[in-house]
């Protein structure tokens, strides 16, 4: 599975892994991938630190990428504190009421919330950059849109290729003024933000607005003859995050969570901004039904909900709440059955990738290999 992208960045196959845990993000790298660490999780920029030593040691050399979130335009001067103080009375309210609804017991004194989306504050992602522009990264992915410009040249000036989501050809052409290297064509079927327009015809569109920029297939993407589809839209790789949630690798620390997300179909996810305020894709729970209900006030938007809800999750999570308990994840999910390492994933794909491949060849008159 080799492109002019994957030789650019001297990768074995055009598959890029995007992943909140580093273990498995050098798993895909180890697999001839380009794992890509996503930063969203780092509020001290010495746990980032720790982490991208971490995968210093255990990518053999190899190459590496980190995932930011930030927006390309600021509001000076705000703090937490500051957009803590916008939330108002009666969404606090509707979280104590849902929690109590399920029994959901209080965080142990002094513990607090492991779940924070301040990483979504842009102070907050400079301080990552900061951190990871001491590390060899090979690529800095921006999941809000195009990085500030200064972030742009910065990573240039550090030899590091700046990509950047899409959920439309608009965005894509925003992103090439902006110069930003690689677009990733996210679909409506991605897990997490994404927009509303399908892979299948976001690709191509996305291709034809962006070129010669390299463009990555993302959202549905779970398969090799899904790869060979992507490419067989012009894209010069694959860009895939649920897909990982399952490997023996990840550390969900959350049997039930897993157990749901291999007993869950493709049609158990719904795009919600009970999580942070923006459309993102998810497992439907009892969570999500009751912000979506139109009886309920209603999601506040990024990042006020993202604050509002942090504790919440975080008691969820720990103790485990079955009904509200969720994570962003694609339509993909539905393929994701079985518990396996990230190298018996890459070989399924590369595998799947070829057969597909041959397939086509034989349709087309070629001979097979």
């Amino acid at each position: 599975m080799q492109t002019e992208l994957s030789r650019t960045l001297g990768i074995e196959h055009a598959l890029f892994g995007f992943t909140p845990f580093p273990a498995v993000a050098a798993a895909i790298t180890r697999a001839g991938g380009l794992g890509v660490l996503g930063a969203v999780r780092y509020t001290a920029p010495d746990d980032l630190a720790r982490d991208l030593d971490w995968m210093q040691a255990h990518t053999d050399g190899l190459p590496y990428g980190l995932d930011v979130v930030m927006p390309a335009k600021k509001v000076d001067g705000v703090t937490e504190a500051d957009v803590e103080a916008m939330i108002p009375e009666g969404h606090r309210a509707f979280v104590r009421d849902t929690l109590a609804k399920h029994d959901v017991p209080d965080l142990p004194e002094g513990e607090a919330s492991g779940w924070r989306i301040t990483g979504w504050m842009e102070q907050v992602a400079r301080g990552q950059l900061d951190v990871a522009f001491d590390y060899p990264i090979k690529l800095l992915a921006n999941a809000l849109g195009s990085p500030p410009p200064d972030v742009v040249a910065r990573a240039h000036e550090h030899g590091v290729l700046v990509a950047a989501l899409a959920g439309s050809a608009r965005h894509a052409r925003h992103h090439a003024a902006a110069g930003i290297d690689i677009v990733v064509a996210q679909g409506y079927e991605a897990g997490g933000h994404t927009g509303e327009i399908a892979t299948m015809v976001l690709t191509p569109e996305v291709v034809d607005a962006v070129a010669p920029l390299p463009v990555l297939a993302a959202g549905g993407i779970g398969s090799g003859a899904q790869i060979a589809a992507g490419l067989a839209l012009g894209a010069q790789g694959v860009w895939l995050g649920s897909l990982w949630l399952t490997t023996t690798e990840a550390e969900l620390h959350s049997r039930a969570l897993t157990a749901k997300l291999l007993a869950a179909g493709s049609g158990d996810t719904v795009r919600s901004r009970a999580l942070t305020g923006k459309p993102a894709r998810q497992l439907r729970t009892a969570w999500t039904d009751a912000w979506d209900d139109p009886a309920g006030p209603g999601p506040l938007p990024m990042p006020l909900q993202g604050l509002l809800v942090a504790e919440a999750v975080s008691r969820i999570q720990k103790y485990e709440v079955a009904p509200l308990l969720g994570t962003p994840v694609g339509q993909i999910v539905g393929r994701m059955t079985s518990e396996r390492s990230v190298q018996q994933v890459v070989d399924d794909l590369t595998r799947g990738f070829e057969q597909a491949v041959d397939r086509i060849d034989r349709i087309a008159g070629r001979s097979a290999r």
